[in-house]
C-alpha cells in the first residue's frame, strides 16, 4: 500500500473522529504520521496541528449551521488558552520525546476515565467566567505542550465543568481546537523541517471530507453513545502509546 493511500485513509478516519466527536483527531494523527507515514515525532506533532486546524475549522462551520456551538463559552475557553498554548509550544521543543509521549498518554487516559464516570452533579445554571477561563488556560497549555488540538480534553471539560450537552460540547470544542492549534502553530514557526507537504496535503483533504461525514454521523447517534465511543478511542490510543514508550 503506497504512502499516499495510507495518508488518504488515515486522514479520512481522523476527519470522521473530529466531525463526530469534536476531538480525538490529533490523538490519531500523531501516531499515524509516525508509524504509518515515517514522520519524526517532532515533525508529526507540527504536521498534526496543521491537519487538525484545517479540519476543525471545516467541522466547526458544519456544526455552526445546526446551532451546536456555544459561542460565549467557546470564545472564553479559546481566549484563555491562546497565551498558554503559545508558551507551552515554545517549551515543548526542548523536552525529551519519551516524556511528551508519556504525558500525552496519561492525560488522554484520565480524560477518558472521567467521561466514562457517570455525572452526579447538576449542570450549572450559568457560565462561571473564572472556572471557564481556568479550564481554557489549562487546555491551551496542554495543546501547546503536546502538539495536539486538545479536543479530547475540551469535550469532557465542556460537559462536566460547564454543563453543556454532549452534542453542543462537540461543536463548541471545535472552536477551541481551531484557536488553540493556531496559537501552538505560531509558537512552532521556524521548526517546519521534516514536513512532507506532498503527504500533508492529501491527508488534510481526506480529513476535511471525513469531517463532513462525521458531523452527519453525530446527528444519528445519541450523546451518551458518542461519549462512550470517544472515551474508548482515548483509552485504546493511550494504552498503545504507553506500551510503545515502555518497550
Amino acid at each position: 500500500m503506497t504512502v499516499l493511500v495510507l495518508a488518504l485513509i488515515a486522514g479520512a478516519v481522523i476527519g470522521l473522529a473530529l466531525g463526530a466527536l469534536g476531538g480525538g483527531g490529533s490523538i490519531l494523527a500523531v501516531p499515524a504520521l509516525i508509524y504509518l507515514l515515517g514522520f519524526t515525532p517532532a515533525a508529526a506533532t507540527t504536521a498534526s496541528l496543521i491537519i487538525v486546524t484545517a479540519t476543525s475549522a471545516t467541522a466547526l462551520y458544519a456544526h455552526t449551521r445546526d446551532g451546536n456551538v456555544a459561542w460565549k463559552t467557546g470564545a472564553l475557553f479559546a481566549a484563555a488558552g491562546i497565551v498558554p498554548a503559545f508558551l507551552a509550544g515554545a517549551v515543548a521543543g526542548s523536552m525529551p520525546e519519551a516524556v511528551l509521549t508519556s504525558a500525552f498518554a496519561v492525560i488522554a487516559a484520565l480524560a477518558a476515565l472521567r467521561m466514562l464516570r457517570p455525572s452526579t452533579s447538576e449542570p450549572p445554571d450559568r457560565i462561571r467566567p473564572g472556572k471557564a477561563a481556568g479550564a481554557g488556560a489549562g487546555l491551551g497549555a496542554v495543546t501547546g505542550f503536546l502538539g495536539v488540538g486538545g479536543g479530547f480534553l475540551a469535550v469532557p471539560a465542556l460537559v462536566s465543568v460547564l454543563g453543556l450537552a454532549m452534542r453542543r460540547a462537540v461543536g463548541t470544542s471545535l472552536l477551541v481546537i481551531t484557536v488553540n492549534s493556531l496559537a501552538a502553530l505560531a509558537a512552532r514557526t521556524g521548526t517546519s523541517s521534516g514536513l512532507h507537504w506532498e503527504i500533508i496535503g492529501p491527508f488534510t483533504g481526506a480529513a476535511i471530507l471525513g469531517a463532513w461525514d462525521g458531523k452527519r454521523l453525530a446527528t444519528k447517534i445519541s450523546g451518551t453513545t458518542l461519549q462512550k465511543i470517544f472515551a474508548g478511542v482515548l483509552l485504546v490510543v493511550a494504552a498503545f502509546m504507553l506500551v510503545d514508550v515502555i518497550v
